[in-house]
């Protein structure tokens, strides 16, 4: 399974081009504070991470982290815009050759509404399989009211509910849940925030 090919082919139709408007955006400064409130120091693996700007921007901060995209297109941006800084290809919601139970954080910014919604629970699944013990995951999508809806450019974006992510957050405690505007997009977002309370666990198997 793979993440859906439409967005894909939209990102690497024009990673500049979308990678100058997030870059543009105001600062993420309520991404920033949940993650210092929540993450402890260890290595991180960004699921998702676009133009790689909160990947550098927990680098710079001393973190060991190293970002994932399903983009080529993206990924080149960031390694050019971010060259310090380690990525590599690997899509939702599998993230085939990422480990599983090696990272103490696992931000995962605004992805999972670009999936199907039938890949969205093994999406989250996998996330967590990622965590070490203890481990936390930051998760957050733009909200859509209804259905499925692409953009001019192609990307999906789907409606879920929250419920269904959090009966995926299977072996974690939620620490922090909210719902409203972003600071860098003003769009509607919903953050949430769980952390393992068990070991780790097999990464889901492929479907046959």
């Amino acid at each position: 399974m793979i993440a859906d090919r439409d967005t894909v082919a939209a990102y690497d139709r024009d990673p500049a081009g979308h990678v100058d408007d997030w870059e543009g955006q105001p600062s993420p400064v309520d991404l920033h504070a949940v993650v210092e409130r929540f993450f402890r120091h260890g290595r991180t693996a960004d699921a998702g991470c676009g133009s790689g700007r909160d990947t550098a921007w927990l680098a710079a901060r001393g973190v060991d982290a190293i970002g994932y995209d399903a983009s080529s297109g993206l990924l080149g941006e960031a390694r050019r815009r971010h060259p310090e800084v380690p990525f590599a290809a690997a899509s939702l919601p599998g993230l085939d050759g990422v480990p599983s139970g090696a990272y103490t954080n696992v931000p995962c910014e605004t992805v999972i509404m670009h999936l199907p919604p039938g890949t969205v629970v093994p999406a989250v699944r996998r996330l967590v399989s990622l965590l070490d013990s203890g481990g936390t995951l930051y998760l957050r999508w733009r909200v859509t009211e209804r259905g499925l809806v692409r953009d001019h450019a192609g990307r999906l974006y789907a409606a879920f509910d929250a419920r269904l992510v959090r009966a995926a957050l299977q072996g974690t405690d939620i620490l922090h849940e909210e719902e409203g505007a972003s600071a860098s997009s003003a769009r509607r977002v919903h953050r949430l925030v769980a952390r393992r309370t068990d070991r780790p666990v097999p990464a889901p198997r492929a479907r046959s």
